[in-house]
């Protein structure tokens, strides 16, 4: 089972990251100024995640892929790692669909 992850920056804003059952950080998110405004972006990536169209497939400079999830508003909600190919960002977008739906939440900043 994967788990969302909600921990501080140094700059005092929240965030959160998915994980995979494996551990790996497959998914992380804009910086929030307050811990419910990250809650509603954990809310958010499992009710928009399912949704193939909302993953905007990306390629950088350097050549490398990854992703962004958007809510509904076209907000990036999420964004995954770099890939060294297309066919491993489209199994990372899997992983995501796969483990979002069922995470458990580890709050670290209690």
């Amino acid at each position: 089972m994967g788990k969302f992850v909600i921990s501080k920056r140094f700059t005092g804003d929240y965030q959160f990251n998915l994980k995979a059952i494996n551990g790996q950080i497959i998914l992380v998110s804009e910086g929030y100024s307050s811990k419910e405004g990250c809650k509603k972006g954990i809310e958010s990536v499992v009710l928009n995640s399912q949704n193939d169209d909302k993953y905007e497939r990306r390629s950088a400079k350097d050549g490398r892929y990854y992703f962004n999830l958007k809510a509904s508003s076209g907000e990036i909600i999420g964004t995954s790692q770099m890939y060294e190919s297309k066919n491993g960002m489209e199994i990372g977008i899997e992983s995501v669909k796969m483990n979002a739906s069922s995470a458990i939440i580890e709050d670290y900043t209690l």
